[in-house]
């Protein structure tokens, strides 16, 4: 019996010991997957997740850029679309039927409906942040043509999340950024975002001060910018100089803005003087506006001489000899050397020297073939009444000035603009509306001598232009490509008034000598709310003349009988 209870106990001792063992072992297992799932884990934390690539659906890579930056739902923008007040209803005609039977009474216990005036929202949610766009059609997200952010302040996390989805959208114009908080960094780094969108061409960027005052990094060279607001950013004379400097200097100039607005800031004529400054040798700027500064009448004498004519400094007359040396020698532009000299070989005098009479000679020589040719010139093109070219440009410039829409000429100020070029070819098309376009080729297959379209109007440099010598100085006309000039709610009196008089009698009278299709001149000069007396005779002359420099203006006619009869209509 003690056999066999010893027996009993060894197998008894030896299975719980492979009960244990399975034990150990399937905690081991389980362990070591445990382990192994957490080193997975890890191992998922550290990985960098993959790249978003933008789509070109604003609201979805937006909100996707947010979430990927860390900020939790509740605190991402919602974009959202911009509310649009309600057109007016056409009104109703008296003879149509009216087609709704008479309204039942209706009992006073029931309860009215909502008006549909206005729509209720839920507590503080208006200053909530979000982002308003407009669309083209609203069940496309692809089609988002403008982006409206306000009141919230836009940091640098944000100015990374535009710069990614930004130059997705294809159709943006329109960007407006009113007080969102700018620093001197993040507007640079949005300034270098816009290039990249391909149809960007409105800006507006307002409530915005800047210590720094950077506002020339949105007028670069390679900006597209066509519209640019920079309203109420407290801008002082130091950053008008930069905005000055980048309109253009004596070798360089903005070859896009049409439109800039810089009202209700706080430069002086200082400041003044510097937009002057690179307005001389800009040609493309048409609508400027600095109301609600603090310019006085130097600031608009200055306004003045550029308006009429000004005398060229050392650095324009230097650069303006070099463009004539390279518009005389083609291959100077291109690097070439000239041909060497059969002179220059010569030992008794040396290549830079010509003699005199040899020089008067040919002078003569080319003089007389010179003026038999113009005057052969003069009289075929007399004959014919002008060459086709004058006459295309006379008929466009008469559509502009009589057909043209008054914000495609004189209301650039606004926020969608087209450029000159557009202006220039829309004049083009009206001009050249049912007549019959000849190909390049004729019918024998000869190229045609002459297009029927005019040739577009090319960059205008100023100081290739017909310069007048006044003692010892170089004077060039003034900037006739600004249309319209706001200088209201200034400091300007009497003086300033007479000299911005004098410049628009100027250009009235260059104009009449020497007519050209695309300067214009003056168009719109805004001078209210200046310390100016209203019976001021110059204000009245002022008045009138830019009565008459209204493209739709239309002078008063004569009836047979002798009664004036207004051709307005």
């Amino acid at each position: 019996m003690s056999e066999a209870g010893d027996a009993k106990g060894v197998f008894a001792s030896a299975a719980k010991k492979v009960k244990m063992g399975k034990r150990v072992e399937k905690a081991l297992k389980e362990k070591a997957a445990a382990s192994s799932s957490q080193e997975a884990t890890e191992e998922d934390a550290n990985k960098a997740p993959e790249p978003y690539t933008c789509i070109g659906h604003f609201d979805a890579d937006f909100t996707e850029l947010c979430r990927r930056a860390g900020l939790p739902p509740t605190e991402i923008p919602p974009v959202v679309l911009r509310a649009k007040r309600p057109g007016t209803p056409p009104p109703p005609d008296p003879k149509a039927k009216d087609p709704t039977p008479p309204e039942e009474p209706v009992d006073v216990a029931e309860e009215e409906p909502k008006p549909k005036t206005y729509v209720t929202k839920e507590k503080y949610s208006y200053f909530k942040p979000n982002i308003q766009v407009e669309m083209e059609h609203e069940e496309k997200p692809a089609t988002v043509t403008e982006i409206y952010i306000r009141g919230w302040k836009i940091d640098d996390m944000m100015v990374d999340i535009f710069r990614n989805c930004f130059p997705t959208i294809e159709k943006l114009n329109t960007i407006n950024l009113w007080n969102v908080g700018l620093t001197d960094k993040t507007l640079r780094d949005l300034a270098a975002i816009f290039p990249q969108c391909p149809n960007l061409k409105n800006v507006s960027i307002e409530g915005n001060p800047i210590a720094e005052e950077p506002w020339a990094c949105l007028i670069g060279d390679d900006s597209l910018i066509v519209n640019l607001s920079l309203r109420h950013n407290e801008i002082t004379d130091r950053g008008a100089s930069g905005i000055g400097a980048a309109l253009s200097t004596v070798t360089t100039c903005n070859k896009n803005l049409i439109s800039l607005n810089l009202s209700h800031n706080k430069f002086s004529d200082v400041g003044a003087e510097a937009v002057v400054k690179g307005l001389r040798m800009n040609r493309v700027l048409l609508c400027l506006s600095l109301a609600s500064n603090k310019i006085t009448d130097k600031g608009a004498v200055k306004f003045g001489e550029l308006l009429s004519r000004f005398p060229l400094t050392h650095e324009e007359v230097v650069e303006r000899r070099k463009l004539l040396s390279d518009k005389g020698s083609p291959d100077r532009g291109t690097g070439k050397s000239p041909p060497p000299s059969r002179r220059a070989e010569s030992k008794d005098r040396p290549g830079s020297v010509r003699s005199g009479s040899h020089l008067d000679k040919g002078d003569k020589k080319r003089d007389k073939s010179s003026k038999k040719k113009d005057s052969k010139k003069d009289k075929d093109e007399g004959a014919k009444g002008g060459t086709k070219k004058d006459d295309k440009w006379k008929k466009g410039a008469k559509a502009v000035m009589a057909g043209g829409s008054r914000s495609s000429i004189v209301g650039l100020n606004t926020s969608r603009h087209g450029s000159r070029a557009s202006l220039v070819a829309e004049t083009v098309n009206k001009t050249t509306k049912g007549k019959k376009t000849t190909s390049s080729k004729d019918k024998k297959g000869g190229a045609a001598p002459e297009s029927e379209s005019p040739d577009m109007v090319e960059a205008i440099n100023p100081l290739l232009d017909s310069v007048e010598s006044i003692d010892g100085q170089l004077w060039i006309p003034g900037n006739r490509s600004i249309i319209n000039l706001n200088l209201s709610r200034n400091e300007i009196g009497e003086a300033g008034l007479k000299s911005l008089l004098l410049a628009l009698q100027y250009q009235i009278t260059l104009a009449n000598l020497a007519p050209h299709p695309a300067l214009k001149g003056l168009m719109r000069l805004s001078l209210g709310r200046n310390p100016i007396r209203a019976d001021s005779e110059a204000y009245q002359k002022l008045q009138d003349l830019l009565l008459t420099r209204d493209p739709f203006y239309k002078p008063q006619a004569k009836s047979p009988d002798g009664e004036v009869q207004s051709l307005v209509g």
